[in-house]
């Protein structure tokens, strides 16, 4: 067996039945340092988004505690609780002539060293991943199966050999989630995306209604705006209206997102939303503009510093409780 290690976890973008993309999957990367070569693997949420969130904990340097919420890091402690540790974690191949490791193809065995001796526990692959990750237990692969799905990798060069490898991902509704679609995969980074469909002109094609509970809120698009409501008399939690793009052309700069809003008496405050979120999931920002009462078409802005490591950007308009909230002229640009 040789020893690998989880090296980097990005969001890729997957294939949209209409031959676009979404980001629906993760780019996980073995590294096997002593052979100077790689291996990908392509995983899906939640395991792949708790696995990014694991991997950058572990990278953090040691006096930042904190925690990353994967509930495989409370499975981690909750076995150091009762005396057990996670030793290892062992990459088998289900199919022997797999020419990569994927859920379909690969599963894990985890060690465990407790008070009734050495065990071990049957898991996915992208489950295994994670536990090694909240563990930092070792992540070992058989070399015969390595020589076949890893490649040399140029220098400390881990991602770019891999980034033209975009394999299908789970078939999704084509014009939903991030902004823009290339027609084919772009060799050594990832599409560019910017704002799209900013006059509603193509009704909520790229915008996603989050949040709520079932049915609780709608959205609709009224000619050049769009209308964020609650449709029951009591909704539960908070619903938001957003576009998401990738954050690559931002990076290290500040963005402003502004709109015309529009409200009904509201419940509670409603508003304008800019959030800045590392492997998808996880926010690593989040700025507003509130609302209160009524209020007639007005133009409001929030800005934000993007920082490095950002990966998505996501900007709308939220609503908490009963009432309704309109956008137009929406406008995300970098701050002169």
């Amino acid at each position: 067996m040789t020893t690998v290690r989880i090296a980097h976890v990005e969001p890729r973008p997957g294939r949209l039945p209409d031959g676009g993309f979404q980001t629906r999957g993760f780019l996980v990367v073995l590294a096997d340092d002593a052979g100077r070569r790689a291996a990908p693997i392509w995983l899906e949420e939640p395991a792949g988004g708790d696995l990014a969130q694991l991997v950058e904990l572990a990278a953090r340097p040691a006096g930042e505690a904190t925690s990353s919420g994967a509930p495989q890091e409370l499975a981690t402690r909750l076995l150091r609780a009762v005396g057990a540790t996670v030793t290892r974690v062992e990459i088998d191949v289900t199919e022997p002539d797999a020419a990569e490791l994927r859920p379909e193809t690969a599963m894990t065995r985890i060690g465990l060293d407790g008070a009734e001796g050495v065990r071990q526990v049957t898991a996915g692959l992208g489950l295994g991943l994670a536990m090694a990750a909240a563990a930092g237990a070792p992540v070992r692969l058989a070399g015969a199966v390595l020589d076949r799905v890893a490649a040399p990798v140029p220098g400390d060069d881990l991602v770019t050999p891999f980034l033209d490898r975009v394999p299908p991902f789970a078939q999704v509704t084509p014009g939903r989630g991030l902004a823009g679609s290339p027609t084919a995969p772009l060799p050594g980074k990832r599409p560019r995306f910017e704002p799209r469909n900013l006059t509603f002109a193509d009704g909520l094609d790229r915008w996603d209604l989050d949040g709520g509970a079932g049915d609780d809120y709608s959205a609709t698009a009224d000619g050049p705006s769009a209308v964020l409501s609650s449709v029951v008399p009591r909704p539960a939690g908070a619903a938001a209206l957003v576009q998401a793009i990738f954050a690559d052309d931002y990076l290290g700069r500040e963005v402003v997102f502004s709109g015309e809003i529009s409200t009904g008496p509201l419940a509670e405050p409603a508003g304008l939303r800019l959030e800045i979120l590392k492997h998808w999931r996880q926010v690593r920002e989040d700025h507003g503009v509130t609302v209160a009462g009524r209020c007639d078409w007005t133009r409001y802005e929030v800005r934000m510093q993007v920082p490095e490591d950002a990966d998505i950007i996501r900007f709308g308009i939220t609503l908490t409780g009963v009432g309704r909230i309109a956008l137009r002229h929406p406008e995300l640009s970098v701050a002169r």
